[in-house]
């Protein structure tokens, strides 16, 4: 297939959205509606005893409180995946990790969305002295015991969170 005419129909500070027109291999064309979106990156970071997740409010899906690995958006020019996670652990939970080791690349909502997601582990954890949390993202740090993981698999919601909490339990059984 090729894109063949885009338009921007609306730009927004998270996502763009953009009407694209492609033709296909049998001479066909059909238009598609696509949010754009930089990408984003998930972080499973843990250690011996706990996996280190967040609650924080997520108003498009009317959840106060969703249990998710620490993410964050790529939205600083020039920044890799791996530099943005770095950052986003910082921020969220107020740790820094010693060892990073990308685990997954997956597109989040492909039917519409160019969103791709990379998800790292994160070990060899530290705490960030100074840190401060950002009051408007009103994140609570969730220790999560790993003897636990089961549970936290099954209260998560979203896709990256899921994905990624799979990935541990998978990593933390081949030992």
């Amino acid at each position: 297939m090729e894109r063949i005419a885009s338009e921007v129909k609306y730009e927004g500070r998270i996502a763009t959205v953009r009407v694209d027109r492609f033709r296909y291999e049998d001479g066909s064309e059909s238009d598609r509606e696509i949010v754009a979106h930089p990408g984003a990156v998930g972080i499973i970071a843990y250690d011996d005893e706990f996996a280190y997740l967040v609650r924080q409010p997520r108003e498009a899906v009317g959840e106060r409180a969703l249990l998710e690995v620490p993410a964050g958006k790529l939205d600083v020019e020039g920044e890799s995946p791996l530099e943005c996670a770095q950052r986003e652990l910082v921020e969220e939970i107020g740790y820094a990790a010693r060892e990073w080791e990308e685990a997954k690349r997956f597109y989040a909502t492909p039917g519409f969305a160019e969103e791709e997601v990379t998800l790292f582990f994160a070990t060899g954890l530290e705490p960030v002295d100074g840190h401060e949390p950002i009051a408007e993202e009103r994140i609570e740090v969730v220790r999560w015991p790993l003897a636990e993981l089961d549970a936290a698999i099954e209260e998560c919601a979203d896709s990256k969170s899921i994905i990624g909490l799979l990935l541990l339990r998978e990593r933390l059984r081949s030992g």
